[in-house]
């Protein structure tokens, strides 16, 4: 895995650390640092391998997807000052759909398979994969801001 030092200042990380430390409500990730949290995130081709094509995703990694997706809202809150909601549908055997919804205006959209293997190829993919939902986001909201706001 590629080590998030200096990348540390990248707003998906930084919003991504901050969900993990908000569902920590016992404490138990007070000593680790940002490299630490964002580990579990990163799923290499190899340890993609490694994992049964078919399983039911555990509690941890349905928390991370919800921690993801938490994170792309709160940018786009940041962003914009109108409240963005993810909503998560997932069957028990990881196959359903992200959504992200901003007033009345739908503004992402994902179908999601395969949860129980989630994860990205490095720090970099998952930096990239959120740059592009985030541009395309903040692209609906700023063509149909009126619906957005409604």
């Amino acid at each position: 895995m590629s080590s998030t030092t200096g990348l540390a200042e990248h707003p998906i990380i930084r919003q991504i650390v901050k969900q993990v430390r908000a569902n920590d409500t016992h404490g138990e990730f007070d000593r680790l640092s940002s490299d630490q949290l964002i580990a579990p995130f990163i799923v290499t081709k190899e340890q993609k391998h490694q994992i049964p094509i078919l399983g039911d995703a555990d509690e941890e990694t349905l928390e991370r997807v919800r921690e993801y997706y938490n994170a792309i809202s709160s940018l786009v809150e940041e962003r914009t000052g109108l409240m963005a909601m993810p909503t998560i549908n997932l069957t028990h055997e990881g196959f359903g759909r992200a959504l992200i919804t901003v007033g009345k205006l739908v503004v992402y959209d994902r179908i999601l398979r395969d949860v129980h293997r989630y994860g990205y190829n490095s720090i970099e993919h998952l930096q990239s994969e959120a740059d592009k939902a985030l541009a395309g986001i903040l692209d609906l909201i700023e063509r149909y801001r009126e619906v957005a706001e409604a």
